[in-house]
């Protein structure tokens, strides 16, 4: 679920699903840019690499930027057709020896291991998602010393802000009480909120409110 949110509607499939997001990533040779998210790329560069776990991974782009770091990734995606594009992805780029694929729905199924750095970027989607549980999950990932990275949309685009009001968008500050971190245990690097350039539909320039949390792990 990597650079946008997975906040699509279908007419037949249940909201969310395997099958729903294999049809999505059906309907095109490609859903996303191909870019790694701009600021997934701003707040890893500063880290040393190491084994990192890219959450909801997509067609693969923020997974073989890291690759191309000199992260071994462990990439997971809901959609196996979206998998079977970025491991190609990741072949075409030279870093297939670098990255896992593994399908999970998080819901039932986490990678196993723990990781210097877990990057959640746009975990959004329709349905019954345990976003709040799931982000638990991820911290408790995170080795000594390691980063979670949280990246979220914070509403609707500039062209539609309204589009996706059937989902819950929370907060910075919102995520990092969810995660109910022990006291003493994480610090805090950034929680923010920002504005998003990005291409509407129609090409024209439009944006959107995103909001980041990066928190270490202390011990």
């Amino acid at each position: 679920m990597t650079e946008h949110a997975h906040t699509h509607t279908h007419e037949t499939q249940p909201e969310g699903g395997q099958e729903f997001w294999d049809d999505r990533y059906r309907e095109s040779d490609r859903m996303w840019s191909g870019n790694a998210n701009a600021v997934l790329v701003r707040e890893v560069q500063g880290l040393a690499p190491g084994r990192a776990l890219d959450l909801g991974c997509g067609e693969g782009a923020d997974a073989v930027w890291l690759a191309r770091q000199g992260w071994q990734v462990t990439a997971t995606d809901i959609s196996g057709v979206a998998l079977g594009r970025a491991a190609a992805h990741a072949a075409e780029a030279g870093v297939a020896e670098r990255v896992e694929w593994q399908r999970h729905d998080f819901a039932e199924s986490f990678p196993e291991g723990e990781f210097d750095l877990v990057s959640a970027c746009f975990l959004h989607t329709y349905g019954e998602f345990p976003r709040p549980r799931i982000l638990r999950t991820a911290a408790a990932a995170v080795a000594p010393g390691g980063v979670l990275l949280v990246v979220g949309h914070a509403g609707g685009p500039s062209w539609a802000p309204d589009a996706h009001s059937g989902l819950a968008f929370p907060t910075p500050e919102e995520v990092l009480e969810q995660l109910e971190l022990p006291e003493g245990g994480w610090e805090v690097l950034l929680a923010e909120e920002h504005v998003q350039p990005m291409k509407a539909p129609d090409g024209s320039a439009g944006t959107r409110p995103d909001n980041v949390l990066k928190v270490r792990r202390l011990r």
